[in-house]
């Protein structure tokens, strides 16, 4: 039997950026030639932070789901499918809830950081209990790994936790998982279009506006470039520039074969930050038309489809899972 493997994405936003795709969906795509890839789609996690405005999620779900397909991921081969359509993740959730120690959630970094952007003196339950709905979104499928980013692998950690008290309390149900992390950094930690007050260029992200969306227009591409932050003092084509402090030339670095040289001639003042910037709008439009083209030609029946069929195949699967899970727990 193939070896499985599961991943899954938040629809807080309708669009994907490139650092989502780089720094996960693109190895989501290499994996599936060798896996049985679970695509998951996690609109439960997304109400951590939306429950206030739920109707997004459903729309968020649908798109997210395009841009998954579009990038690449072959609905024939790999599960594409929203959490909340297999209900066996909220038994699992509530399973594991009953064994795992309520200390253990309380030190989890993300929850002190996400309590503290919801501003609130009465955070949900949910956000507590984030870790343990994660864990049963892995679990359920009983994976060989874990595609994730290396910034993510730490937060993997609970769920092998989580799993090893379950097999010590009923027996091995559950067996150890890999974090799967592409071996490509650079790729992997695309940085954003902008810098923070102290010129340090910023990671990728929606809450930033720093993002390029895989779905935008080639024109919304190349006025963010335009808009991009370049080095501070290179105010003429001949004053030197700090490539390793320019947002276009690290994106350079990624996609273009002739980086070495760019870099140098910015370097030398040889090249103005206009000449970068009309050379990497070229160089990421074209990079980026296959998915867009792709993303154009699939209609809201054909993710409605593709959905009810992933979740079907997932469904199966969880099944059986759970009827293990029961076994163990005395629970027939």
């Amino acid at each position: 039997m193939q070896q499985r493997i599961l991943s899954g994405m938040q629809p807080t936003n309708p669009r994907l950026h490139l650092g989502n795709y780089e720094g996960a969906l693109r190895n989501w795509v290499d994996l599936q030639e060798r896996y049985k890839m679970y695509c998951c789609v996690v609109d439960w996690h997304a109400l951590t932070t939306l429950f206030e405005n739920p109707q997004e999620i459903a729309h968020n779900s649908r798109e997210v789901a395009k841009d998954y397909v579009a990038a690449g991921i072959d609905p024939s081969r790999s599960s594409v499918f929203i959490q909340s359509h297999v209900k066996e993740h909220a038994e699992l959730h509530l399973l594991l809830s009953m064994v795992t120690p309520l200390g253990w959630l309380e030190r989890v970094p993300t929850y002190k950081e996400k309590k503290l952007q919801l501003k609130s003196d009465s955070e949900p339950y949910g956000l507590l209990g984030y870790p343990v709905l994660q864990a049963a979104d892995i679990l359920l499928y009983r994976p060989a790994g874990v595609p994730v980013g290396r910034d993510q692998a730490p937060h993997l950690e609970i769920t092998r936790e989580i799993a090893r008290r379950f097999n010590f309390l009923y027996g091995e149900t559950f067996p150890e998982f890999e974090s799967m992390i592409p071996s490509d950094e650079l790729r992997a930690k695309l940085p954003g279009l902008d810098a923070d007050e102290s010129g340090q260029i910023r990671k990728m992200s929606k809450s930033y506006g720093n993002c390029i969306y895989l779905n935008e227009s080639e024109d919304e591409t190349a006025e963010k470039i335009r808009s991009a932050f370049t080095t501070p003092t290179k105010m003429r084509k001949t004053d030197p520039g700090v490539p390793e402090g320019c947002a276009v030339c690290q994106y350079l670095r990624v996609y273009s074969p002739n980086w070495e040289v760019q870099w140098e001639e910015d370097r030398q003042g040889l090249r103005g930050c206009m000449q970068n910037k009309r050379e990497l709008t070229e160089i990421l439009n074209e990079y980026l038309r296959p998915i867009r083209e792709r993303r154009k030609q699939i209609s809201d029946a054909d993710i409605e489809g593709i959905l009810e069929h992933g979740a079907e195949e997932a469904r199966e699967f969880a099944v059986e899972t759970m009827d293990l899970v029961r076994g163990a727990m005395g629970l027939r």
